[in-house]
């Protein structure tokens, strides 16, 4: 096994997580159909879920995933699989509904300090599907940025930079051209070592590409996007955590089709449209046809676009 001397400090643990008798602090790296991987200052180890943890377990938030700090029962031997007796409390989560048209939740990622939203500036480009992740994120509890990626693909970049800053509130705009040795310096330089980032986006939006660039080797395997939408297969299928050569840690995340929302905070999100509706006329207005309507003077007055109360209406209608 590789990183025998591993410091979970560097990994983001801190002295406040209490620990049970006879138990080690692991943090998950990696995990695939209930099979996990994770740092120890002991090392790395593959681990599995105790029986009495598995008995237990009925949600999906009630299992494991990446980047959860867990207390384990090391084995003897390191060849062996370690024992996963204890999650400890997450201090933020990204979950998103599962695919198609169940309703369960999907866990994504943990104890993340930032989640980076991926989008690319080809035909990927979709302002509606920025403010569904800013949804998702803002419930996230972890911070989150916006990084647009593939910015050589555009020709109509300060359009789509407009774009993206009348949905974005206070998140911060990354621009990258990972085609350019500069074109990731900026993303670089806003990572911290020992901070969690988590990458998150639709197939094709460079997400694997990015962190192979930071990593400064072509570690991840990615895929071609067609050429008509500039949509892409899924490269990553399963989540891992890697730490970067400065330190930082980042989640790399299969890439999403779909988004569905299982806790989304629409009003922060939206939060130009809930302080204009403080002026309606009717408290309970849905912005349709009432008179009096603050919402809808302000489409009128060119001050919201009609798309983006469409888009608003929408996702509260899903939630």
């Amino acid at each position: 096994m590789e990183d025998k001397t591993i410091q979970l400090t560097e990994y983001g643990a801190s002295e406040a997580q209490e620990l049970a008798n006879g138990l080690d602090l692991a943090r998950i790296i990696a995990t695939s159909h209930q099979q996990y991987t994770i740092v120890t200052d002991s090392g790395q180890f593959r681990a599995q879920l105790a029986g009495r943890l598995l008995n237990m377990a009925t949600e999906a938030e009630d299992f494991p995933t990446v980047g959860d700090w867990v207390q384990v029962r090391l084995p003897d031997n390191q060849a062996d699989a370690a024992t996963i007796e204890r999650l400890n409390d997450r201090t933020t989560v990204f979950l998103r509904k599962a695919a198609g048209r169940r309703s369960d939740a999907q866990l994504v990622a943990a104890n993340i300090d930032w989640l980076f939203l991926c989008m690319a500036l080809d035909a990927n480009f979709n302002v509606r599907r920025l403010e569904r992740y800013l949804a998702v994120a803002a419930a996230s509890g972890a911070q989150a940025a916006i990084v647009l990626t593939k910015a050589d693909k555009t020709s109509e970049l300060a359009e789509q930079l407009a774009a993206v800053a009348d949905v974005s509130g206070d998140s911060e705009v990354i621009v990258c051209d990972a085609t350019r040795d500069t074109g990731l310096t900026e993303l670089t330089a806003f990572m911290q070592p020992r901070l969690t980032y988590a990458f998150l986006g639709s197939s094709g939006v460079g997400k694997t590409t990015l962190i192979n660039h930071l990593l400064g080797t072509a570690t991840l395997a990615t895929n071609e996007v067609r050429e008509n939408d500039a949509h892409g297969r899924h490269t990553t299928t399963a989540r891992q955590l890697i730490k970067l050569p400065n330190g930082s840690l980042v989640i790399d995340t299969p890439g999403m089709r779909e988004l569905g929302l299982l806790d989304a905070d629409i009003d922060n999100t939206f939060a130009d449209i809930a302080e204009l509706a403080k002026k309606c006329r009717f408290s309970d207005c849905t912005h349709q046809h009432e008179p009096g309507c603050a919402v809808q003077q302000a489409i009128v007055d060119g001050e919201l676009s009609e798309e983006r109360l469409v888009s608003y209406q929408q996702l509260q209608a899903e939630q």
